[in-house]
């Protein structure tokens, strides 16, 4: 059975994976990094989010076993008003040391003085597979509006502010199964599934 060593500790990354190749029947294994010792540090130098997602990919390469596959992603939302800000950037927009509502409330207030019709926005994902022979990546997209207050306790990052274009809720107030279906991630993933199968 293949591994898949994935550069997360997020136990629901790590199931989230696991549950979508077992039900597309896939023998494939997911794994974290605490099962080769840990994830290393990797700094995210990149400009894009492909650029990342392949630094951290190649980065647990570098401590896993040679026939393992390795995945990583990177993310963030991209607001057309401030020129794709926050990008590359979005976990860490108001600092080194900030959380989700510091981010949040950044971009709340360069977003204040925009009308409805200028605050379309969305999340982008690229997962980055890295194995002996090969380096792929899958992008996935979610468009969508960002609000002008936050609107639901679920999720996490920007989910509070985002309303996606295929709901009335925002990512904080939707299901975990809908979310699971419409998001950037999820897109991003039937890709990655979609080319597992046909190796």
């Amino acid at each position: 059975m293949k591994t898949i060593y994935l550069a997360s500790g997020n136990a629901h990354k790590l199931h989230e994976l696991q549950v979508a190749l077992d039900q597309a029947g896939l023998a494939v294994k997911v794994a974290g990094p605490d099962k080769i010792g840990g994830m290393p540090e990797v700094e995210e130098t990149g400009s894009t989010f492909e650029a990342n997602a392949l630094l951290k990919a190649h980065g647990l390469r570098e401590v896993g076993p040679n026939e393992g596959w390795f995945l990583a992603d990177d993310s963030g939302i991209e607001i057309d008003a401030l020129g794709g800000r926050p990008g590359v950037i979005s976990a860490r927009y108001a600092g080194l040391k900030c959380d989700d509502e510091a981010n949040n409330d950044k971009v709340l207030e360069e977003m204040k003085d925009f009308p409805d019709s200028d605050r379309a926005c969305r999340f982008q994902c690229v997962l980055a597979l890295v194995g002996n022979r090969f380096e792929v990546t899958f992008a996935g997209a979610c468009e969508g509006k960002l609000l002008s207050e936050r609107q639901g306790h679920g999720g996490f990052g920007y989910d509070p502010l985002f309303l996606p274009d295929e709901s009335d809720s925002t990512f904080a107030e939707i299901s975990l199964d809908k979310k699971a279906r419409i998001s950037h991630r999820a897109k991003a993933l039937t890709k990655l599934i979609d080319w597992i199968a046909s190796q």
